[in-house]
């Protein structure tokens, strides 16, 4: 076992047991298995939020529990659509179910600062839901200091730093679905799962303002990206990281401190 890992998953449970006696900020990465073109692996949201909850649970002596790997139906506007093969998705139920049964197993473990870090546009309702459930549940058995925070790591890139990354023009964190911003810290965090080559050269897709059931899948690009990635690089994706990880230092240490 790793030494002085932040990975919950990584640790013995006696030396779990002691860290929470210490009361740290529990960090619960949310993601998805969802296409992300040809050029990336179905793993992305999952594997960039656990790495983005670990930069910040280094820097507040916090610690990540095992992500929730699978996420709400890909939406058609943000993540290319459910009817892609390969994404994988979660009803809202069921992910609100999820949800609900960590908060209350960090609970009875003694975690009483926890923090739902989301990697997947489509998620965050329904974990704010399931947050919202376990609270009324915990508080009705008589445990009332339970504070839970809830993020997307990418609100905390700031507008600076999307005009120095997006020279061209930003098209919204909707459309960077396999975009510039989820290449470039799979490039930082995970190069063996990117292959630039594949990139597909295409301008940003275009969306209609409303949704429609049945899917319609002449609106989904057939990379299944929603932005091109093809000025991706590593170094921006250290940017990000960097950027965003201070940002979310900062609000987690204000709500909690």
């Amino acid at each position: 076992m790793p030494a002085n890992t932040v990975f919950m998953e990584e640790m013995d449970a006696f030396t779990y047991r002691s860290i929470l006696d210490r009361n740290p900020i529990v960090f619960v990465p949310v993601g998805a298995f969802e296409q992300h073109g040809p050029h990336m692996a179905m793993c992305v949201d999952a594997a960039l939020t656990k790495q983005m909850a670990a930069a910040v649970a280094e820097r507040v002596n916090g610690i990540v529990a095992a992500p929730i790997i699978y996420g709400y139906k890909s939406q058609q506007r943000s993540g290319g659509g459910f009817h892609l093969s390969g994404t994988t998705s979660l009803s809202a139920a069921t992910l609100i179910g999820i949800v609900k049964e960590i908060v209350l197993n960090l609970a009875e473990d003694g975690a009483r600062r926890i923090v739902f870090m989301n990697g997947h546009y489509e998620n965050y309702q329904f974990v704010f839901e399931g947050v919202d459930l376990a609270l009324h549940d915990l508080k009705l058995s008589g445990t009332d200091d339970v504070k839970i925070m809830l993020m997307s790591y990418w609100d905390f890139v700031d507008d600076e730093t999307i005009d120095r990354l997006y020279p061209e023009g930003f098209t919204g964190w909707d459309l960077e679905h396999a975009g510039v911003m989820e290449t470039s810290l799979m490039l930082l965090f995970y190069p063996d799962l990117v292959n630039m080559d594949k990139v597909v050269i295409e301008p940003p897709a275009t969306m209609p303002k409303y949704d429609i059931l049945p899917i319609n899948p002449d609106y989904t690009p057939a990379s299944g990206c929603l932005s091109c990635a093809a000025a991706a690089s590593a170094e921006k994706g250290r940017i990000l990281r960097d950027v965003a990880t201070e940002h979310m230092v900062g609000a987690v240490l204000d709500e909690f401190e």
